[in-house]
């Protein structure tokens, strides 16, 4: 249920904020008040398109806003919350805004929304109607769904099955299709799969060996130079053909430290530091020595690493910039390889399984069809039954199912057909000339619907156009007992639909000098008797014109 509107700068809408209620609300004024400017909010708010020409003039962007009672919606309110957005307290909250560069951004409980998220809810939330060819009465379309929602719990869940087996059809030959395009390359992939796999396998990759490729490659390559570095330490420490080597200069320091140590105690730190470095520097003396002896120049073994490290780097630069790539490569490859290799026995197999969910589609189709039918000729006398409630007694009304290939939703096309006239030939609504026989047979197929189950809020736009006597008194009639279960927002010009209306507001629209505004607001008893009268007897308020509007008003 639509609880608040807040429009600012739309079209010649300054600045509206309204308030409506369960049930009846109509909404009258002057012609070109500015009453359908509303509705057009309300279709933009519900993810219609936006354009820079909706916004006032004078002004950098339109603002729109609405909350929505949804407590009695449980799918709507699932539905929001796997879109991302938390509900407070039933309460949906969504706003638009449109900028000057034609720019619209769109909000959803405070959270940034797409207008295709937008449009997703307001299906839920608003079904509008207007005297012009974009009903969704008109799209053909939408006739199966109708008739779906209609046929009630069984035929849905069927569909559903039927959309199952539907697209699990499709995914089966998908892959059948894919499979006979890789049958005809697969002479040159096999071929190919079977060379990287084998390049690979041949290769026998370890994890990390080309770090220690790389280092091992570094000694081997500098063997001399290590040996020579090792050598000048040794000697360095020793003494070798130098005068005197650290070693020996340590020794001399030891001693001297020694004897000082004695005669001071406080060389004694001194002392043990020399002492502790020149058994450390001993011990590196002899590692490098050893280090020295165990150095080999290898021309074999740096010939058979410089081999190993270009197998390694033509490898990643085939399949993967690390040798972990080219193993996730490996399997990749065997895998598609090992699918390559059984293609005949996934494609018999999935021949097979074509056939057999062919066949169960079939059949859930032609059960579904039948179910169709039955709702069908239910759907259709229960409309003629509103029709006739409408002023048109003479009418036909049929539901054409015609036969087509399987789709998600069956295999049956529908559409909605209808002659107002005796003699004519059932046509498709779409052809129906006259705005008001539409507006009737948009209610008549409406009001049956609802009998099935509730609809969600109704907008009516001025549907009431070349509509009166006897069958605005009808028109009246089915609109109040549809708000009963579900909340009615009515533009109108007619006197007997406005006076069933349990909340009534007044759209006037002021002009002044440099601009125009328009006003909103809720009329009381005594107004409400006045704006009646105004729409029966024009300006010409006579006391019979009054007493006439209080009689429809139930205030006598």
């Amino acid at each position: 249920m639509l609880r608040t509107l807040s429009i600012r700068n739309f079209a010649i809408i300054d600045r509206l904020e309204l308030e409506f209620g369960a049930g009846f609300n109509v909404l009258t004024g002057e012609t070109g008040a500015g009453k359908s400017i509303i509705m057009d909010a309300l279709s933009l708010l519900l993810g219609g398109r936006a354009g820079a020409e909706m916004i006032r003039t004078g002004a950098d962007r339109a603002l729109l806003d609405a909350v929505f009672d949804i407590s009695h919606s449980p799918e709507l309110q699932t539905l929001v919350q796997n879109l991302g957005f938390e509900l407070e307290e039933d309460l949906l909250f969504i706003s638009r805004e449109v900028q000057s560069s034609g720019k619209s951004t769109c909000r959803v409980m405070g959270r940034p929304a797409t207008v295709a998220q937008l449009r997703e809810i307001g299906e839920w939330l608003v079904d509008l109607h207007g005297q012009h060819e974009h009903q969704s009465l008109l799209t053909t379309s939408r006739h199966i769904d109708m008739l779906d929602e209609w046929g009630g719990k069984t035929l849905q869940t069927l569909r559903s099955e039927v959309a199952q087996s539907y697209h699990h059809l499709q995914s089966l030959r998908k892959e059948k299709e894919q499979l006979e395009q890789d049958a005809r390359e697969r002479t040159h992939l096999l071929d190919l799969y079977q060379f990287q796999v084998k390049e690979i396998r041949d290769a026998k990759l370890e994890v990390g060996e080309d770090e220690e490729l790389q280092a091992e490659h570094r000694r081997v390559a500098n063997a001399q130079r290590l040996a020579e570095i090792a050598g000048q330490g040794a000697e360095v420490l020793s003494g070798g053909n130098m005068e005197r080597g650290v070693l020996e200069g340590l020794s001399f320091i030891l001693r001297t430290l020694e004897e000082g140590a004695e005669l001071d105690s406080t060389l004694q730190p001194f002392l043990e530091a020399v002492r502790s470095t020149s058994y450390e520097l001993t011990e590196v003396e002899r590692d490098l020595a050893r280090y020295q002896d165990s150095i080999e120049f290898q021309p074999e073994r740096l010939v058979a690493l410089e081999e190993r490290l270009d197998l390694l780097r033509t490898l990643q630069r085939k399949y993967g910039d690390t040798i972990e790539e080219v193993l996730a490569y490996y399997d990749q490859t065997q895998a598609k390889l090992d699918a390559l290799s059984h293609s005949e026995e996934r494609g018999a197999e999935l021949e097979g399984a074509i056939q057999t969910t062919e066949r169960t589609l079939i059949e859930k189709c032609t059960a579904l069809t039948a179910l169709r039918t039955k709702a069908g000729q239910r759907f259709e006398t229960t409309t003629l039954t509103e029709l006739v409630d409408l002023g048109m007694e003479k009418a036909r009304f049929a539901v054409h199912l015609e036969a087509c290939e399987p789709t998600s939703k069956g295999a049956d096309k529908v559409e909605f057909v209808i002659a107002t006239n005796p003699g004519e030939p059932l046509r498709p609504l779409v052809k129906i000339a006259s705005g008001g026989e539409i507006s009737r047979v948009m209610l008549a197929i409406k009001s049956a619907l609802a009998r099935q189950e509730a609809l969600p809020t109704m907008v009516f736009d001025e549907i009431d156009v070349g509509v009166g006597g006897r069958t605005a008194s009808v028109l009246a009639d089915k609109m109040a007992n549809l708000s009963q279960t579900t909340q009615i927002l009515c533009i109108t010009h007619l006197a007997q639909i406005a006076s069933r209306g349990q909340q009534h507001f007044y759209i006037e629209k002021q002009s002044e000098e440099k601009s125009t505004h328009v006003t909103v607001v809720p009329l009381s008893q005594e107004e409400r008797v006045l704006e009646i009268a105004r729409m029966i007897g024009g300006t010409n308020l006579t006391d019979t014109v009054l007493q006439h509007a209080r009689e429809m008003l139930g205030y006598t």
